[in-house]
């Protein structure tokens, strides 16, 4: 028989009914992963006992593999910032399809504002406008390029929160009218030799602390602030939200806003870290921040999720592409695998809505 105590009320409270955070779920479920490459590792002939996240050969100073470990984390990191502002729009019960393209679209403009005048002495032959648009400071192509993040994500906000268009919609249209204009930009060429400047603002594992530091930023913000109280409320239920006096529609504004900021910040990472800004960037970006955030528990319902979860759900998709690049797969393998998650993930949230309403 479950122990029970008496609380307020004299309301029995089942201990065995108790349950840790979903988040240390999704750990556990890294660490078995982690574990089913490591057992792949070990197992396959061909793979001859390598490690896919330790040193086997005593070539570093630690136990690990840490340029796999480098390789893992940033890989993620940049689609990671976008999936911490997905995050939160699924959160209210929204969807955004247009960051991938917010992303291409936003490198170009912002890129094209970050250029350098001379290169190796000569004028810069991908300069898209004239001197007055060469080496100014780095402040300048960032607000741009936020700038587009914010117009982008804010028309989203609009048509979903004043006319009533469905997330998907609004957001597909988004979609695909970014991406006509990062083509557009500059007729489908390149834009690239950035000033030193922005060129530091992805160089490294700069990616890697940008990610870290806007995740718990947003981690408080969703845990303590009204903000993220009423972010929750919404996704839980739009109309005792409503009725409780929150400002739903122009909240919705806000969510899908930040989010648009997110994506185009995470543009001017990758086209830094790249050295150029292409078109064809953010490709499919919008799909893998989606996987990112339902494999970490955030519930396409809307009302339930964490950006915690969403940095661990990151470091699984992370560890799941790389581990496939380690045991040696074909890249269109791991495009049809990566499919494959996409599909579980949502299939997974499904299967953890029936199993609450079961209980509840």
């Amino acid at each position: 028989m479950a122990e029970t105590t008496h609380g307020t009320g004299g309301l029995a409270f089942d201990r065995s009914k108790r349950a840790w955070p979903n988040e240390v779920n999704i750990f556990i479920a890294l660490i078995l992963i982690v574990a089913i490459f490591e057992a792949l590792g070990q197992l396959l002939p061909y793979m001859k006992g390598q490690s896919l996240l330790f040193d086997t050969n005593d070539r570093f100073d630690s136990i690990f593999n840490e340029a796999r470990l480098r390789i893992i984390i940033l890989q993620v990191s940049i689609i990671g910032i976008i999936a911490i502002g997905v995050t939160q729009v699924i959160i209210t019960g929204g969807i955004d399809l247009s960051s991938g393209s917010i992303v291409g679209a936003t490198a170009m403009i912002a890129m094209s504002f970050g250029q350098t005048e001379l290169v190796n002495g000569n004028p810069n032959p991908k300069a898209i406008f004239g001197l007055w648009a060469m080496d100014l400071p780095v402040v300048v192509p960032v607000l741009v390029g936020l700038g587009c993040g914010l117009v982008a994500g804010g028309i989203n906000g609009l048509l979903i929160a004043y006319t009533r268009i469905p997330p998907f919609i609004a957001t597909l249209g988004m979609m695909v009218s970014a991406r006509g204009v990062a083509k557009w930009w500059s007729h489908g060429n390149p834009i690239s030799f950035p000033t030193d400047q922005y060129a530091s603002i992805g160089s490294g594992m700069m990616p890697v602390v940008w990610f870290v530091l806007l995740a718990l930023l947003f981690h408080l913000i969703l845990k303590f602030t009204v903000y993220g109280k009423h972010t929750y409320a919404i996704g839980s239920n739009e109309d005792a939200a409503r009725m409780s006096g929150i400002a739903v529609a122009r909240h919705k504004v806000l969510v899908y806003t930040i989010a648009g900021m997110l994506a185009s910040f995470a543009a001017i990472v990758l086209s830094s870290k790249n050295l150029t800004a292409q078109s064809g960037m953010g490709l499919v970006y919008e799909l893998d921040a989606i996987a990112m955030a339902v494999i970490g528990g955030v519930s396409l319902a809307g009302g339930r999720g964490s950006i915690v979860g969403t940095v661990l759900g990151a470091l699984i998709f992370g560890v799941i592409i790389s581990g496939f690049t380690y045991l040696r797969l074909d890249a269109f393998y791991q495009e049809m695998v990566k499919g494959g998650i996409i599909v579980a993930a949502v299939v997974l949230d499904q299967w953890r809505q029936h199993r609450a309403a079961m209980k509840s």
